[in-house]
């Protein structure tokens, strides 16, 4: 087994088939990586048992995922307009529940917190309606360009008062990690749902907007590979305008619409994912985010091929 010395692992892959947190590290840990990332749904029961192994050194933590740790209560979860909430004591508690995080990243020694900030609300899941119609009519279909066009109406005049506030929110968790002195980045994560902030572009305008505040891009590979397809921007070519901003990466690729599959080997596609090799690279936290069936032999496969093309790729420059 590679010592995969470099890279981090979420907790996405193994969390669900474990009631212990010692036994889901140390299953990571067998697969070659020292770093992970706690995904957000790690519980503060699973914590207890994986606090000692990080106090002893004897696992790293490169990244949290907020909401950190594990709260039941859907309106603050992945899919959520979170930093952007109109209501004012909704948007304090994402607030508060994101500064959490951070006091738990700061802890554990990680150096970043990936944020999903927010999202356009709509009153019913239309991403999930036009990926429908892309896996069985086809992008290029009446069907799937007028709902098409109804979601962009919506995104494109509901999305800069979210961004907005998104900013707003960023800025008083930004104040909080000044005052207190923190090591710790905030990665604002590019998103799976066609209506979700942020883009790519919506990403570099709250950055630049932060003006040197300590937020930057958390580059969902995978994601932003479906958001392509689907239609919402071009992604493997303007991440490479933007791969400066570039806190972490969320190593793992999209089948069709279907993503966290190993680069590479689901996909059966040598050259894809070559697009994100030097973003990967350059990238301070890399970590793999994988879903539960990827095997151990499919993840090492896909680490050798991924490495192997990157040590190439600096070989030939």
């Amino acid at each position: 087994m590679i010592n995969k010395q470099a890279y981090s692992f979420s907790t996405m892959w193994n969390l669900r088939k474990h009631t212990r947190g010692h036994e889901m590290i140390e299953e990571i840990l067998s697969l070659g990586f020292h770093n992970v990332e706690l995904n957000y749904n790690v519980t503060t029961e699973l914590l207890e048992t994986i606090e000692p192994m990080i106090e002893k050194g004897q696992v790293n933590i490169s990244s949290v995922h907020n909401v950190f740790p594990f709260i039941d209560d859907k309106d603050y979860d992945t899919d959520s307009v979170m930093l952007g909430f109109d209501d004012l004591d909704k948007r304090q508690r994402s607030v508060e529940l994101l500064i959490q995080s951070i006091d738990y990243a700061h802890r554990y020694g990680a150096k970043g917190v990936v944020v999903h900030p927010g999202e356009v609300p709509f009153d019913h899941n239309i991403d999930a309606k036009l990926k429908k119609l892309w896996v069985e009519e086809g992008k290029d279909s009446r069907a799937y360009r007028g709902l098409w066009a109804e979601m962009m109406e919506t995104r494109d005049r509901l999305a800069p008062i979210h961004v907005q506030r998104i900013q707003d929110s960023l800025e008083i968790v930004c104040d909080y990690i000044a005052r207190k002195g923190l090591d710790i980045k905030i990665g604002i994560e590019t998103r799976s749902r066609c209506y979700q902030i942020p883009t790519l572009q919506e990403a570099d305008q709250i950055i630049t907007g932060l003006n040197g505040a300590p937020v930057y891009i958390w580059y969902d590979i995978g994601h932003g590979m479906m958001m392509e397809r689907m239609g919402l921007y071009d992604n493997a070519a303007e991440i490479q305008q933007l791969k400066d901003k570039v806190l972490g990466v969320h190593i793992h690729e999209t089948v069709g619409l279907v993503d966290h599959w190993c680069p590479y080997v689901h996909s059966e596609d040598n050259e894809t994912f070559d697009a994100f090799l030097e973003v990967i690279d350059s990238a301070p936290i890399k970590v793999y985010e994988l879903r539960a069936p990827c095997t151990e032999e499919q993840i090492e496969q896909s680490y050798r091929i991924m490495t192997d093309k990157i040590a190439a790729m600096k070989k030939s420059v």
